[in-house]
């Protein structure tokens, strides 16, 4: 069989096999962070969050199609199509080893011998199967987000730029580079991290268009080459394209008198024209180089017209359009996003800086007839700047501070800037996540302010104890747990030697390799300058980087078998080095990560929206706030159709102009949300910032009277700027509204025996020292509504998002209710709570799905569980319940909760809050199942606090406290509730363990 057919047929017998593991593994439903809102939006053709992805979402738009109209299948059949999409990867990545190989083993000019084959194929296997199942990508594989196609866009296009190689001198060869720069036209309409590559695929081609008269000089040229044409595609396609376009509309529309788009239209003509003779031209006086960047400029600008879709979708105004790209300049926004503040990259201030000047930038908005003049993005000026600004967030100063070691009010220099680049961005949030995936993982737990949690680690004992305190004193259920994976530094090994290897061989085609390496990596992480204290990890962005360094392992593989030729015959020796690093990468890997990759018994997120949904009342107002409690209730309403009469809506993006604008639009089967606010008062522009002025103002303010001076467009209600404008400001904090009772009781927003608890007026103290568009649209609803739909927050909405109405808001479980009483039945000063709902929500209203069923539960669920649930719901109901002496409920309640525990312990949060369930079940006797979560949790908490009495022994300053103090408040508790059991022995083994941590936390 010739090689073509054995290196295709491999090829796809590896990306079906992966793609099947993929498809096995994949989520069932939506999961966590973006998914929900990409699967609403490419299943309806909306708008998803800047800068958007229209590629993507029109590709898994088809394989939604797929479900054949079962809505609970669509999200599925979405995550088939990430997983289609990394099984390609994965194909293109083999070929990619493969060429690769090919070009060191046969020499040029020389067939292929016999034996040369299966050590192509075995580098290509071992480097791609490698990669299959590493940590980062096998995580993004099985969900519906834009990294597995962004991934796939990369893959191809380094395949394409060997594919050109191998053909550079044969007649029309340069149709292969034209088509690379379509697929990154196209890629744009997926995630930007695919035109990172550009660098890497310009020196390949100058090595092969210099043959061995290549020189530094040539390489460095090439390089800025490279670069250069990476900024044109970034700055000069993507952005200043339609700048120019928009420059155009503004003289048409303003100057000319014509219609809004006619600019638009007319520049497009003219590019489309130039273009056209351009080519002609090229064409006509034979300049072939012309003619050939002409042309990858027009199929560059054929990929990118994916964006259309953006504008199209957004002008039909759907359920989630953010941002409304609509017109020109709403849609340059959309691209730049310009809702996200930037970070700065070159020259940008120290964390403890103090603004000394600012310019505004003009821009515009669509007005009804022209486009009106606004201020755009400021460009500040500070009184402390420095070059590769790393440490320039003020709000993060404390965790700088602490972090580099400086004292209160001592400002940082340049070397510890430099320090935290390298400590921090290059090592944390870099290499830690590189050796993730090539050496193993601590836990999934995010490391936050201390490093106890989310280390990479090799599982070579000598070498992780002198690296992580407390690794010697880890409890057997440590060890098993899934999420703990460990690699000995295999992979990692046997990439680096092939890496040697490779340089040694042919150093051109390593220097490519390592410089795709490099853009996909560290420059990543120069170019992002993240902040600490990321709200998840980022390691999927580095993805690229793991997939260079997979080619290297698949080189490991040959670098093996050309050591072991010294000592056997060709073929065993081909074989024995295919076995040893199979089995060291690929099936190490696989094996170590399928128990915590495995997500097809995972449902919760889609449970947690339905609850959240299901706990409202009809055509109810739900406030929510971040992602994770926004993003899986719009999937669950958008795509599963459930409780479409509820209106979500996101606080966070009411500080929006767009947001507030669409709160008047009907969405599903949820009516308009009335501010009985202008549109004009809450414009782009107009409103986005209200400081707080205090005019000695002692008295409550009327709410209406406030919004009345708020949205007052008179100068004397507005305060002098430095730069002489005037802008409206917050008079004062103190707020009254009256109460229409009789509103109140006919919309029964209020319990029946709640009625004589129902106030003549509110009155609440707003609780910032400024206001946005997003706390005035909100008292606007709460002074238009008039009681007429149910009001809920969901509780995952921090108070400091409530515009100080947190003491009217009842604890109903999931969601707090706005509801104007005081005094009521079971007030706990802290908060209100409504027993009766809490009770129902807790008694079966709400359902968990898998979560006490699966082997494994991921870190999002188990933190949402202990942190809301547990004891938001089931702690509380039962502690409140017990108190009204409902011991039968409490039973109901108790029993709910053991049923839903999961298979194994995770954390001593959750044998915390299980205290008060635990007490409840020896009261009513189930005395059975509440020794049972009594000896399940104290032998959690005696197998683990060894290590975090390892950690104050030789790591203080990285302490786990708060796992400590749950772990020891739940051992106080549970020697307290067996104590009065009358269980000497289960007592005794309590005690025993409670003294001997308390003797040692806690001895004087």
């Amino acid at each position: 069989m010739k090689y073509e057919k054995i290196n295709n047929l491999v090829g796809w017998l590896l990306a079906a096999l992966t793609t099947a593991v993929y498809i096995a593994t994949a989520d069932r439903y939506t999961s966590w962070w973006d998914t929900g809102e990409f699967i609403a939006s490419a299943y309806k053709l909306q708008i998803v969050h800047q800068p958007g992805a229209p590629l993507f979402l029109m590709i898994q738009n088809v394989f939604s199609n797929l479900a054949w109209g079962d809505v609970t299948r669509i999200a599925f059949f979405m995550n088939v199509g990430a997983a289609v999409c990394s099984g390609l990867t994965i194909l293109f990545l083999f070929w990619t080893i493969t060429a690769l190989a090919r070009k060191v083993v046969v020499k040029k000019q020389q067939d292929m011998e016999q034996g040369q084959v299966l050590p192509i194929m075995l580098a290509g296997l071992i480097g791609a199967g490698a990669y299959a199942f590493t940590d980062s990508f096998w995580y993004s594989a099985v969900e519906s987000e834009v990294y597995a196609m962004s991934s796939l866009c990369t893959a191809v296009v380094f395949w394409l730029v060997l594919k050109w190689d191998r053909r550079a001198d044969e007649p029309g060869a340069d149709r292969w580079l034209l088509l690379i720069m379509y697929i990154m036209g196209l890629s744009i309409g997926v995630h930007l991290l695919n035109l990172l590559t550009i660098p890497a695929l310009a020196l390949l081609v100058y090595f092969r268009k210099s043959g061995k008269a290549f020189t530094v000089k040539g390489i460095v040229a090439t390089l800025f080459v490279g670069m250069g044409i990476l900024a044109f595609i970034l700055w000069g396609v993507i952005q200043y394209l339609i700048r120019f376009a928009a420059k155009f509309d503004l003289f048409f529309v303003n100057t000319l008198g014509l219609g809004f788009g006619t600019g638009v239209l007319v520049f497009a003509l003219l590019l489309i024209g130039g273009l056209v003779y351009g080519l002609h031209y090229s064409i006509k006086k034979q300049r072939p180089l012309l003619n050939s960047a002409l042309l990858a400029v027009c199929l560059l600008l054929f990929g990118y017209a994916s964006f259309a879709m953006i504008v199209i979708r957004a002008y039909a105004d759907p359920s989630l359009n953010n941002n409304a790209p609509d017109n020109v300049y709403s849609f340059l926004g959309y691209l730049s996003r310009e809702q996200y503040a930037s970070e700065p990259l070159f020259k940008g201030p120290a964390f403890d800086a103090r603004v000394v000047d600012a310019e505004y930038s003009k821009t515009y908005k669509k007005g009804s007839s022209t486009y009106e003049e606004m201020s755009g993005t400021p460009s500040y000026s500070y009184d402390k700047e420095m070059l590769l600004p790393r440490v320039y967030s003020e709000k993060h100063q404390e965790y700088y501070r602490a972090y580099l070691g400086l004292k209160p009010g001592e400002s940082p220099s340049f070397a510890d800037n430099l320090r935290f680049l390298f400590s921090y961005q290059l090592s944390d949030m870099y290499g830690r996540y590189f050796m993730w995936n090539f050496v193993g993982r601590e836990n999934d737990k995010q490391q936050y302010a201390n490093n106890i949690n989310g280390n990479w680690l090799s599982g070579v004992s000598a070498l992780d104890v002198m690296r992580l305190s407390g690794e010697g004193d880890l409890s057997a259920d440590m060890h098993v747990n899934p999420a703990r994976n460990t690699y000995y530094y295999l992979p990692l090994l046997i990439g680096i030697l092939g890496m040697l290897w490779h340089f040694r061989k042919d150093r051109k085609q390593a220097a490519i390799v390592g410089l795709l390496f490099f853009f996909t990596g560290i420059a990543i992480v120069l170019y992002l300058n993240q902040t600490p204290m990321q709200p998840r990890e980022r390691d999927y962005a580095y993805a690229g980087s793991f997939y260079a360094f997979s080619i290297w392992i698949g080189f490991g593989a040959l670098a093996t078998a050309d050591f072991l030729r010294r000592k056997m015959s060709m073929s065993a020796a081909t074989l024995s080095a295919g076995l040893v690093c199979a089995a060291a990468a690929p099936v190490l890997l696989f094996c170590e990560n399928v128990d915590d990759h495995d997500r097809s018994e995972r449902d919760f997120a889609r449970q947690v929206a339905h609850n959240y949904l299901n706990s409202c009342e009809p055509n109810a107002i739900l406030f929510t706030y971040a992602d994770n409690d926004t993003f899986p209730l719009w999937y669950a309403q958008e795509v599963e159709g459930v409780r479409k009469d509820v209106r979500v809506v996101n606080v966070s993006y009411l500080a929006s102009h767009w947001y507030v604008k669409q709160l008047k639009n009907k969405v599903n089967e949820a009516a308009p949300v009335d501010t009985s606010i202008a549109a004009e008062k809450l414009a782009q522009g107009v409103r986005d910032y209200l400081p707080y002025i205090d005019k000695g103002i002692e008295e409550a303010v009327d709410l209406d009277m406030l919004m009345t001076f708020l949205l007052s467009d008179n100068p004397t209600n507005k305060v002098a700027m430095q730069d002489g404008s005037f802008i409206n400001y917050l008079p004062a904090k103190h707020i009254k509204m009256p109460v229409d009772k009789e509103s109140v009781l006919a919309n029964k927003v209020v319990p029946a025996g709640w009625k004589k608890n129902v106030v003549d007026e509110m009155d609440w103290t707003y609780d910032a020292n400024h206001m946005t568009r997003a706390e005035i649209a909100l008292l606007g609803i709460l002074k238009t509504n008039n009681w007429k739909r149910p009001i809920y927050f969901t509780n995952y909405t921090p108070d400091d998002k409530m515009a100080g109405l947190s003491k009217y808001l009842v604890d109903e479980g999931l969601v707090k209710k706005l509801m104007p009483v005081a005094g009521v039945p079971h007030d706990q000063h802290e908060s209100l709570v409504n027993l009766e709902k809490l009770y129902e929500h807790a008694r079966g209203n709400l359902d968990w799905g898998n979560y006490g069923k699966q082997g494994f539960v991921d870190v999002d669920s188990r933190n949402y569980m202990t942190n809301f649930v547990l004891p938001q719901i089931y702690e509380r109901t039962t502690q409140l319940l017990k108190a009204a002496g409902e011991w039968e409920k409490a039973k109901e309640v108790a029993l709910v909760a053991a049923s839903i525990l999961p298979q194994r312990v995770y954390d001593a949060e959750e044998a915390y809050h299980y205290g008060e369930i635990v007490d409840t079940l020896y009261k009513v006797k189930e005395t059975t199942l509440a020794n049972h979560i009594v000896d399940r949790h104290v032998r959690f908490l005696d197998d683990n606090l060894p290590y975090q009495m390892a950690l104050a022994r030789d790591q203080p300053q990285a302490l786990d406290v708060r796992s400590i103090q749950f772990g020891m408040a739940a051992l106080e508790r549970y020697r307290s509730i067996v104590d009065n059991r009358g269980n000497a022995k289960r007592y005794a083994y309590v005690d025993q363990v409670y003294k001997q941590y308390r003797d040692r936390f806690f001895a004087e």
